[in-house]
């Protein structure tokens, strides 16, 4: 019986594994609800020298129809980028459906805005926007299929292509953890040192206020003619 159940069970294990490989695949875009006035702001996590490219795409919500339809050619989105140093990367007003793109020279946390163009709208006054982002880093950005038809690449020298541009991604990553390795043992190192001088202050403090009880105490007693 061990032997029949066991067959069965490997199926639906590939047939998990398949599901999950599927879901990781499509999972990649994301959308969220703005008001009028509101800016949402992004973490992304990006190593130096980095393409980035964003693809929107804006819905607005009708309240006849009680449903979110293609937003208005009016409608615009203004993108910011900002580097971990708070430096602007990017800064411009797009519209209602786009992409950016930008590239980044500064290891670290990079900040992405996006807020609506909501003010110079009388009919989104008040309304709610869905906007669909998608962020792709790296060589996930590249479009290969473009890449291939414009240089005249044969489908072996596209795969190396592929292999060539991952492999520099992951000597990027790796670039990027030695260079948070490091941060973080700059900053145990910072504090160690401080917990090490706090911990001389203040036994220096305890000897220096044992010193002064004794001769207080000492002064004392000599007052009262005890010693």
């Amino acid at each position: 019986m061990a032997g029949v159940g066991a067959g069965p069970l490997r199926a639906m294990g590939r047939q998990a594994l398949l599901l999950l490989a599927l879901c990781a695949t499509g999972a990649q875009g994301l959308y969220f609800h703005i008001g009028e006035t509101e800016k949402r702001c992004f973490i992304e996590e990006i190593p130096d020298e980095t393409m980035v490219i964003g693809n929107y795409r804006t819905q607005m919500w009708d309240k006849q129809k009680e449903v979110f339809l293609p937003s208005t050619p009016g409608l615009g989105m203004h993108v910011e980028v900002k580097d971990p140093d708070g430096k602007v990367v990017l800064s411009r007003q797009y519209g209602s459906e786009g992409r950016f793109t930008f590239t980044s020279h500064t290891p670290g946390d990079h900040q992405i805005c996006l807020h609506s163009n909501s003010t110079r709208m009388a009919l989104f006054a008040g309304g709610k926007l869905r906007v669909h982002l998608d962020i792709q880093v790296g060589e996930h950005a590249n479009n290969y299929p473009e890449i291939a038809a414009k240089d005249k690449l044969t489908e072996l020298q596209l795969r190396a292509r592929q292999l060539l541009d991952q492999v520099e991604q992951i000597q990027k990553e790796q670039d990027y953890q030695r260079y948070r390795e490091e941060r973080f043992r700059l900053t145990s190192e910072s504090t160690n040192q401080r917990v090490l001088w706090w911990s001389i202050a203040q036994t220096v403090i305890l000897i220096l206020t044992g010193i002064w009880q004794m001769r207080h105490l000492k002064s004392f007693f000599e007052a009262k003619k005890l010693v």
